[in-house]
């Protein structure tokens, strides 16, 4: 990540930062109409990025937006408790993973009285309608597409805590004290996570080129 990079994430959460302060003060008068009419600004900020990270787990568009719904009125009712040590971004993804995690568990459980139905083609264009254009040829585009329906499906596959540090770090892109601050993990644990993640994706992916495992001398074992 660059310098500018950077400067551009850390006024971001700065701004964050200062917002919720007002949510807060606002909430603590209580004035919660004029708390959630600022608030809204905060889901206007991140519900793109929500969206996403929910979509990764659930794929069910309709349970993706109650899940995302599901957090943001979790994070406004629990504001007065957040510590603004902890960025409001990572707090709230931590708020939604939780939330993606106990909804996959009671899918889990429905299932186990139903026969589950196949993610259909109308689905997987709805993924791929959403992903950033690329530029590519038809040819290329659907090729890409195979490409993202296989990695998506051997990332289904992982245990839960690899899945996450692979979506939030691989993905979204977030640095590993980051991933840390939202799993609630130790920093030596997400690589761990993320070593066994990436060399499970390998082989099932029969050593997919662009998958490189980050070094963890003697990939010890981690307390998780």
């Amino acid at each position: 990540m660059t310098t500018a990079n950077v400067t551009a994430a850390e006024r971001r959460a700065a701004d964050d930062s200062e917002l919720v302060a007002e949510v807060k003060a606002l909430l603590a008068s209580g004035n919660r109409v004029a708390a959630g009419e600022r608030f809204a600004e905060l889901i206007d900020r991140h519900q793109r990025r929500a969206t996403r990270i929910a979509y990764y787990y659930l794929r069910d568009p309709a349970e993706v937006d109650e899940a995302v719904q599901d957090a943001f009125v979790k994070a406004f009712t629990h504001l007065p408790s957040f510590r603004e040590q902890l960025f409001f971004e990572l707090w709230l993804t931590r708020i939604l993973m939780n939330g993606c995690f106990d909804r996959l568990k009671a899918r889990s459980r429905r299932l186990r009285w139903m026969v589950p139905a196949d993610e259909t083609e109308t689905d997987q264009q709805d993924w791929i309608s959403r992903q950033p254009a690329t530029g590519l040829s038809p040819e290329a585009a659907l090729l890409e597409a195979e490409r993202r329906t296989e990695l998506l499906a051997a990332v289904d596959r992982l245990p839960e805590r690899q899945r996450a540090v692979v979506v939030l770090s691989q993905f979204e892109g977030h640095a590993t004290r980051d991933v840390a601050a939202m799993l609630e993990l130790s920093e030596s644990t997400v690589r761990v996570h993320l070593f066994r993640a990436i060399r499970t994706l390998r082989r099932r992916l029969a050593g997919a080129a662009w998958l490189t495992p980050p070094r963890t001398p003697g990939d010890g074992e981690a307390k998780v």
